[in-house]
């Protein structure tokens, strides 16, 4: 079950069978203060670089939120979405909770969108899902309701497959929904990743379905966040996970890549072996370049 998402002239497929897909995290100015001080200001030359940055990186897709207070978010997601059309040819991520944001941003998308994200709530169902059918995107679903955040797998599964119905009812195909299986910090819940993968786990073996989550939420407040991140990804992925939301540090980035040789998502290694040329290749001629001349 597949779920294919667009850019203006480029596809990555999210699928059971492929390689894992990398959602480059960082375009969100949540925690940024100054990068939220730029957006406010109408700069947008980090978009820009955190965009080829992360294309640099390794991302497949990169995700972007332009969640601002006090500022005219359909306005900021448009310039935002446009200015990374414009820097990379990557799939994108629309990434907000305010309903005219995703309405604007799907307006002006040139491609096939991922939207993020909707929640098993009656009422952001109704609001979200008609747009994402009217876009032909695809959508993130969230496996939380109106009671919260699920403590146990079950009733996880149990918003994840309300989420895949109504989505269903809207004629929104099942592959085309990706259900996030919820990444909690484990420096708040000894328990929280073993539920995650217990989560991942069900929602594979009953929906069948792509799942994508924020990875690096298992490691808010604590130390050496990247480490952490690298080592719960192919842990999650081996459970079922095919896509995340994801910082694309190296140490991340190569954990995901050695996970799909592992997994067999990159047969006879044939990616794995071609980064590793091109790194020898770039070191290469970074050294060559800083040789002294005679």
């Amino acid at each position: 079950m597949d779920t294919v998402l667009r850019s203006r002239s480029s596809s990555v497929t999210i699928g059971a069978e492929q390689p894992f897909c990398v959602i480059g995290e960082r375009i969100n100015p949540t925690g940024r203060k100054k990068f939220a001080e730029e957006l406010r200001g109408g700069d947008l030359s980090t978009v820009n670089a955190d965009a080829l940055a992360q294309a640099q990186a390794g991302a497949n897709m990169v995700d972007v939120n332009a969640g601002i207070p006090l500022v005219d978010e359909p306005e900021l997601l448009m310039a935002m979405l446009r200015t990374v059309q414009e820097t990379v040819d990557l799939p994108i991520c629309i990434d907000s909770s305010v309903i005219e944001a995703l309405e604007a941003g799907l307006s002006v998308y040139e491609g096939r969108a991922l939207v993020n994200s909707v929640t098993a709530e009656d009422e952001r169902l109704q609001e979200i899902l008609p747009l994402v059918a009217k876009h032909d995107a695809a959508v993130i679903g969230l496996a939380n309701d109106e009671t919260g955040i699920p403590e146990t797998p079950e009733k996880r599964l149990e918003c994840a497959r309300k989420i895949v119905s109504v989505a269903n009812d809207y004629g929104i195909a099942t592959q085309d929904v990706v259900i996030d299986p919820l990444a909690m910090t484990v420096g708040a819940a000894t328990d929280a990743v073993t539920i995650t993968l217990a989560t991942i786990s069900l929602i594979r073996a009953e929906l069948g379905v792509n799942m994508c989550l924020g990875a690096s939420n298992v490691s808010f407040g604590l130390p050496q966040r990247h480490a952490l991140n690298a080592g719960f990804l192919p842990m999650a992925m081996a459970a079922g996970l095919t896509s995340a939301i994801m910082s694309t540090a190296e140490v991340c980035v190569q954990a995901v890549r050695a996970a799909d040789l592992l997994l067999g998502h990159d047969p006879w290694g044939s990616s794995w072996i071609a980064a590793h040329r091109a790194r020898q290749a770039a070191e290469a001629s970074a050294q060559q370049e800083a040789a002294p001349t005679v």
